[in-house]
């Protein structure tokens, strides 16, 4: 067969999928190879897209999502999703035609190996019949077990060679987890055993170990709390404070700040989850868990690093305290504040709804209440970020997608697609300000066409908020006329709703009562914030 069904074939039979994308001659035979070996196939309108569905679907399902694009502009078109998934470490395979070494005269022809590297992805490729089966399978296994967005480009003359398929595909063995070295265990137990107010902190990386990192809290009397991209992780406990950062309501971010110890498990510590660092009081011991040695101390010093597994450290942690057990930052008094005021409330702001404008604060604690709680939140990037954010609760650590690392706006309804597509059974909830609501609007088609059980709340203010809000200057090029989202919304065959005061979200009862084979866009008429305190933030590090 050609050297284009084995490498569908070989994918395939790996474990590889679903595939998501947009099909072209170059990408025609090895999509529909991954077809025939049973990866199912998700059609997108914009290559664009198809790359951050499929990382928001890696993210939500710990497979290694496939994206299928044509040569060249095929995958030009899909380069931010590309470096979102790169940046945040997502195990994806994007499938590439290139075009043939011997034609460098062609309109496709770009260094696709260079621009994959550029925006921090791995470049692969085909290199012959003889090592096709070789090539892909290093490609899989570098995306799966290094947690690696990989690019693995197929050239035209090596797709159409004919190879015999393998009988047997070679499975890659796991890597062993690095272990903590005892002394690493010694210094980490020793710095807990001393905190009176340690606070835990755990990324994407401590997903695996949340069962361990309890137990040890629980022990030293730690509060718990995630990055932003772990959100969830923590949510049935009393102690969680919910995210950290500059999404942080009033009194977490006050605990946060107070702590003598805060470490991070599989989570960096960076600016964001700091607050610029604010977050850190001025005496404060730091530690980090990863199990790659370069994250450690790579965004601020920290006395102690340990290059190990969450899960095992923890563990290890627990049993070198032996009996110790301490109240730490604990107490009933405290269990009841963070109960009434842990997340944001109506107690932290004042409603400044309008006759015919609502306060995105109060729209979605509002749609937090109306909709159902098993259910998988995506956000897009912008000045509305911090809202759905902080006011809509998600289930546990699958029921939040946050494609961030590239600060891109338009990303956030792809990222519901996939998002909803991993969780089946979850209603899927989609974050737009009107800008990357307009951007990705060819991805309402797909959404409908796959029948998802989808909400996509549009905050919308007719322009960029984030430099309206932060920049000084003439706003004439980030101020928009407004438009009708329900009825675009409407017109790609979506439930449209129009909100300009609670009483208009009547219309959303309604749709959860229905069968929800369509999704439902809400554009709501939000009032001006002023500029989020998030962004205000956030600006302090451009």
């Amino acid at each position: 067969m050609l050297v284009a069904e084995v490498v569908g074939r070989v994918l395939a039979r790996l474990g590889a999928g679903p595939v998501f994308g947009v099909v072209g001659s170059g990408n025609f035979h090895v999509t529909n190879a991954l077809r025939a070996g049973g990866a199912r196939f998700y059609a997108t309108r914009h290559e664009g897209g198809a790359a951050t569905a499929a990382d928001a679907y890696a993210r939500m399902s710990g497979r290694v999502a496939i994206v299928s694009t044509h040569q060249g502009c095929g995958l030009t078109n899909a380069v931010t999703g590309i470096g979102e998934a790169a940046k945040s470490r997502t195990p994806l395979l994007v499938l590439t035609a290139d075009t043939p070494a011997s034609d460098p005269l062609n309109n496709f022809r770009i260094d696709q190996d260079a621009l994959a590297r550029s925006v921090g992805a791995v470049p692969e490729r085909v290199w012959s019949p003889e090592t096709a089966v070789s090539d892909t399978v290093r490609a899989y296994t570098t995306a799966l077990h290094e947690r690696r967005t990989v690019v693995l480009n197929l050239p035209l003359d090596v797709q159409s060679a004919q190879v015999a398929e393998p009988d047997q595909v070679p499975q890659a063995r796991p890597p062993s987890l690095p272990r903590p070295g005892s002394g690493d265990v010694a210094a980490l137990a020793g710095l807990i055993a001393a905190a009176e107010r340690p606070v835990f902190v755990a990324g994407r990386g401590a997903r695996a170990a949340a069962r361990e990192i309890r137990a040890l809290a629980d022990a030293c009397g730690a509060l718990l709390a995630t990055s932003a991209v772990a959100n969830g992780l923590f949510h049935d406990d009393p102690w969680s404070l919910g995210i950290s950062g500059g999404f942080s309501s009033p009194l977490a971010a006050s605990l946060i700040r107070d702590a003598d110890l805060v470490v991070g498990w599989g989570c960096v510590l960076n600016r964001w989850t700091t607050r610029q660092g604010k977050l850190i009081g001025p005496g404060a011991r730091l530690a980090q868990i990863d199990v790659e040695r370069g994250a450690l101390g790579a965004h601020r010093p920290v006395d102690v690093g340990v290059h190990g597994d969450c899960a095992a450290t923890a563990a290890a942690v627990r049993t070198a305290l032996g009996d110790r057990m301490s109240p730490g930052y604990r107490s009933p008094e405290l269990r009841d504040r963070i109960a009434e005021r842990g997340r944001w409330s109506a107690a932290d702001y004042t409603d400044e709804s309008t006759v015919d404008r609502v306060d995105p604060r109060t729209l979605t604690a509002e749609l937090d209440r109306i909709l159902p709680a098993k259910r998988v939140v995506s956000v897009d990037s912008g000045n509305f970020m911090g809202y759905p954010s902080a006011y809509l609760s998600v289930p546990d650590e699958f029921g939040f997608c946050f494609t961030q690392a590239f600060q891109s706006i338009g990303l956030g309804l792809a990222t519901a697609l996939g998002a909803t597509l991993a969780q089946p059974g979850r209603l899927g909830v989609a974050a737009l300000g009107d800008g990357g609501f307009h951007m990705a609007l060819a991805e309402l088609e797909t959404a409908v066409r796959l029948r998802l059980p989808l909400v996509v709340i549009v905050y919308h203010d007719a322009a960029y908020g984030a430099e309206v809000h932060h920049f000084d200057g003439d706003h004439s090029t980030v101020r928009f006329p407004p438009t009708d989202a329900a009825a675009i919304a409407r017109g790609f065959g979506c439930t449209g709703l129009t909100v300009r005061t609670l009483a208009d979200l009547a219309g959303v009862r309604d749709w959860l009562e229905g069968p929800r084979d369509a999704p439902l866009v809400i554009d709501a008429k939000i009032t001006d914030d002023g500029g989020s305190w998030w962004l205000a933030e956030a600006f302090h590090g451009h």
